[in-house]
């Protein structure tokens, strides 16, 4: 899951990435309104989390462009402005959530994971595929009783092919959706991630849930494909 951060104060911006990229997603972050509007443009963004106060374009005036162009990525706004005529007039701008600052991370992060979870049609926190568990919640996957260890990128892989289970996702877009664009991926990046997460389940004794689509990519065999309602 990918996460484009448009935020001024570079101190916070590093906050933010650093603990977003720590719960598992890639993270692009910008400085400025005109950067943030090129970046929401160019890729499909799981999330974009906007500041309104913004050097040389603000954050409202992004957010009307980008929905004026159909940008379809959920917006969170964040925003030092908590008067409710603000809250209201981002809103009915085209975000979909508003966050006051100073906020509490957990907090931003349950925000994520929530907006995350819409975007994608989903209202349970959890999904289970043939025994194996995805946690929206707590960010884990189990195989029955056990948690199974994942490297971050291979537990970003996982999580995006079973919140899309049933689709053919191609290679590229699981690169587009994992990494961040300042990190360097190899042409064989993705394989070898399916690999590592294929090693993982059967040492686990648990299904092999993704199959090949030659020559269009990878999809979760949704067979007993089973939603849990929230926790």
């Amino acid at each position: 899951m990918r996460i484009l951060i448009v935020e001024d104060s570079q101190r916070l911006r590093d906050s933010l990435s650093d603990g977003l990229r720590s719960a598992g997603y890639a993270v692009d972050a910008v400085g400025d309104g005109r950067q943030g509007l090129i970046y929401a443009r160019a890729t499909d963004y799981d999330l974009i989390i906007l500041d309104m106060m913004l050097p040389v374009m603000d954050g409202l005036t992004v957010l009307n462009e980008y929905r004026s162009a159909h940008g379809q990525s959920p917006v969170l706004i964040l925003s030092a402005r908590d008067r409710v005529e603000h809250r209201v007039e981002g809103l009915r701008g085209g975000a979909d959530d508003y966050l006051v600052k100073p906020f509490d991370f957990d907090e931003l992060l349950a925000r994520v994971e929530a907006l995350c979870r819409r975007a994608k049609g989903r209202e349970a926190n959890t999904i289970e595929i043939r025994g194996v568990t995805l946690d929206l919640a707590s960010q884990t996957i189990r195989y029955e009783d056990e948690e199974l260890v994942l490297a971050p990128r291979e537990f970003s892989m996982l999580r995006y092919l079973m919140i899309n289970a049933g689709r053919t996702i191609s290679r590229m877009e699981l690169e587009e959706h994992v990494y961040d664009s300042n990190r360097q991926v190899w042409s064989n990046a993705v394989d070898s991630s399916i690999a590592a997460i294929r090693r993982v389940l059967r040492e686990a004794r648990a299904p092999n849930l993704i199959r090949t689509r030659r020559g269009m990519g990878y999809q979760i065999d949704t067979e007993q494909l089973k939603e849990s309602a929230p926790r």
